[in-house]
């Protein structure tokens, strides 16, 4: 799905920040390329397009949800952190295998009775070191 409709409710815009890990898993190398929502956002339309251009074998909403593990998550109070890693492979419709391996650390607060994303440190490798 390329509709950022879909997903902007689920930031907080007024304090959203996001930095890129470059899947280093060294912290210097960490930059905040996200300052801003819109930031964020342009870059996750941008991807989004892209996948939209690769035909998998399988359907890609239910190949994600099999190689997401949300397990940890840590709250106190109205702030949570949320540990989302990718591990697996999807099947491209042409047989090649894309592997994903990485993992991101999502800073939640809960704002209006609801959980939002307030910021995260992201493309970062997984497993780390």
């Amino acid at each position: 799905a390329r509709d950022w409709s879909m997903v902007a409710d689920d930031f907080l815009a007024d304090r959203f920040f996001g930095l890129h890990g470059h899947f280093l898993a060294n912290p210097d190398s960490w930059r905040l390329a996200f300052p801003t929502l819109e930031a964020y956002r342009d870059e996750w339309l941008r991807q989004a397009e892209e996948t939209a251009r690769i035909a998998f074998a399988e359907p890609l909403r239910e190949a994600l949800f099999r190689i997401t593990n949300l397990r940890d998550i840590d709250v106190a109070g109205d702030r949570a952190v949320l540990h989302k890693k990718f591990d697996g492979t999807i099947t491209r419709a042409d047989g090649t295998v894309q592997r994903l391996a990485w993992q991101t650390l999502y800073f939640c607060a809960k704002s209006g009775g609801r959980w939002r994303i307030a910021g995260f440190v992201g493309y970062l490798p997984h497993p780390m070191g």
